[in-house]
């Protein structure tokens, strides 16, 4: 879940004969946007954000910005699930930094007896590459053991797309042919040029919406073998990364680990994690 860059397919002037978006109302939908999801969207984004809420105004039929402010602050108007899709995108693949699947497999390999079942969340799980690939990784080490990934984002649109678990052929042209066969059914007909997960593959993970950012989240503490969220907490200010660091501490088993992205090296000895390198972190002893 990252902030989305400049529109090309939008004109310059956007709302033609509409005011633009003032640097007033900018800020107040920057503090909305930080207030709901996390993000910290740069001061330098106005152009951006103005660009995107274009098409929300055109779809509502709105005359200003400020009238589409008022929509959103609006509880009744149910626009803030369009408003945070439109602000948010989710760049992703299959076995993005593949270095943490073996990883992964080498760890919970490593840890003695594997649990029943192994269970993993993928928080900000975009399109549903990654939770696939930790599916498609565990499948193939260790057979039919057991294991459930949960798979959660905020944002609805991708994870439609990700529970449908269709896929351009493009999307995995660049995987190993075997990785290929093992997960992937190719599309026939009018599906020609898509792929689809393998049911056995598909029926380890389940999608859920959810707000990282929410006062409680609805599964149980100390649930979870291994946490990733990759790429997703650099867009937070340093107070929100060090809360969610701490909640995603305590929603892992003893012993369990937290896989981050390669420029997330944010964490230090007082957050009750050990790192083990690449960016993968060990819940310490006596931590709860």
């Amino acid at each position: 879940m990252t902030p989305r860059g400049p529109d090309p397919a939008i004109p310059s002037e956007l709302l033609p004969g509409r005011p633009p978006l003032s640097p007033a109302t900018f800020q107040t939908l920057r503090n909305l946007l930080h207030e709901h999801s996390g993000i910290a969207l740069s001061p330098h984004k106005l152009t951006m954000v103005q660009s995107r809420l274009a098409k929300r105004l055109r779809t509502l039929r709105l005359d200003s910005y400020e009238t589409y402010l008022e929509r959103l602050r609006d509880p009744a108007s149910g626009e803030w699930v369009a408003f945070i899709n439109a602000l948010t995108t989710n760049l992703t693949s299959f076995f993005r930094e593949p270095h943490h699947f073996p990883r992964l497999v080498e760890l919970l390999a490593g840890s003695g007896t594997l649990p029943r079942p192994i269970r993993i969340w993928s928080a900000g799980c975009s399109t549903g590459e990654e939770p696939y690939t930790l599916a498609m990784t565990l499948r193939q080490a260790f057979g039919a053991h057991p294991a459930e990934i949960l798979a959660t984002d905020l944002d609805t649109a991708v994870l439609d797309t990700a529970t449908r678990g269709v896929y351009p052929w493009a999307r995995i042209e660049n995987l190993d042919e075997a990785w290929r066969r093992f997960a992937f059914l190719r599309g026939t007909g009018a599906q020609e040029g898509k792929v689809r997960i393998r049911p056995e593959i598909r029926q380890l993970v389940q999608f859920e919406q959810l707000n990282l950012l929410d006062a409680s989240w609805p599964m149980a503490a100390g649930r979870f073998h291994a946490i990733f969220c990759r790429n997703v907490m650099i867009y937070f200010d340093k107070p929100t990364q060090r809360n969610l660091v701490s909640r995603f501490r305590e929603h892992l088993a003893p012993g369990g680990f937290l896989f981050v992205g390669h420029s997330e090296s944010l964490l230090d000895a007082t957050m009750g994690l050990k790192p083990l390198g690449q960016t993968i972190y060990r819940k310490q002893e006596g931590q709860p």
